[in-house]
């Protein structure tokens, strides 16, 4: 038998159609295919092979989501103010070292000082008495999305970013400057709950008191308006300071 009489052996002609069929195949599961959470929150922080579905509330929280929220941790550098550097660290995420120990702070273990004001990088470990593990998945919610104390705010669901509207407290207690929240606040509801799904199941708990903040608080509420953050939703695009190239 003859290459060309082999019914194997494709020639020119066949091997173009086969070739444009495969391609139809694959733009069609790609347009079919579910979002995973990067296409339904525009973000490309995510894990490979994580779900739409992986940052909806869960109780106990799925891996998926934790894994997802850890991810979203490491890569919107968490650990560059709260400790620890990467998650094999000793440290990682306990804020700064008790008082005494403080004389020994790594760079990344340090105060922050704003005029009169001093703070330490707080403590996310889920320990019920010195970190995160005292507050509700809504009340770490509330401070990503909404920047507000989860010590000093009311475990309710927020849904408005205006005080006085939507739950939102009419005096909000805003967390302090270093925590960029303004920017968090962007984030997808399911990566911000991803995001505390990691802190309150996927951190080894361990006691550390960060110690108090010192001098006076909340003058800077007045720099948490819409016209110096920032609208949320932010704009649609483009603004007047962006063009669109296509």
């Amino acid at each position: 038998m003859t290459p060309a009489q082999d019914p194997m052996i494709m020639n020119p002609r066949q091997r173009t159609c086969w070739l444009a069929v495969l391609l139809v195949c694959v733009l069609a599961a790609a347009c079919t295919a579910p979002p995973g959470p990067g296409n339904v929150a525009g973000s490309a922080s995510v894990p490979v092979g994580a779900t739409a579905a992986a940052g909806l509330p869960h109780d106990p929280p799925t891996r998926t989501q934790v894994l997802w929220g850890r991810q979203l941790v490491i890569t919107h550098d968490c650990a560059g103010c709260h400790g620890g550097g990467h998650p094999a660290a000793d440290g990682w995420l306990a804020g700064v070292r008790s008082t005494e120990q403080r004389p020994h702070a790594t760079p990344f273990e340090r105060e922050f000082e704003i005029g009169p004001f001093m703070t330490d990088p707080r403590y996310l470990k889920p320990d019920n008495a010195t970190g995160v593990g005292r507050f509700s998945e809504r009340q770490i919610f509330n401070a990503l999305r909404y920047g507000l104390r989860p010590g000093e705010t009311p475990d309710v669901e927020i849904t408005s970013a205006v005080p006085g509207q939507g739950n939102h407290p009419a005096h909000p207690k805003y967390l302090a400057p270093p925590m960029p929240w303004p920017a968090y606040r962007h984030l997808a509801d399911d990566e911000i709950r991803a995001i505390a799904s990691y802190l309150r199941n996927g951190v080894r708990p361990v006691s550390n008191r960060v110690p108090d903040s010192e001098g006076p608080q909340d003058f800077w509420g007045t720099e948490y308006t819409p016209d110096k953050i920032g609208m949320l939703p932010a704009p649609a695009f483009p603004t007047s300071r962006e063009r669109q190239f296509w």
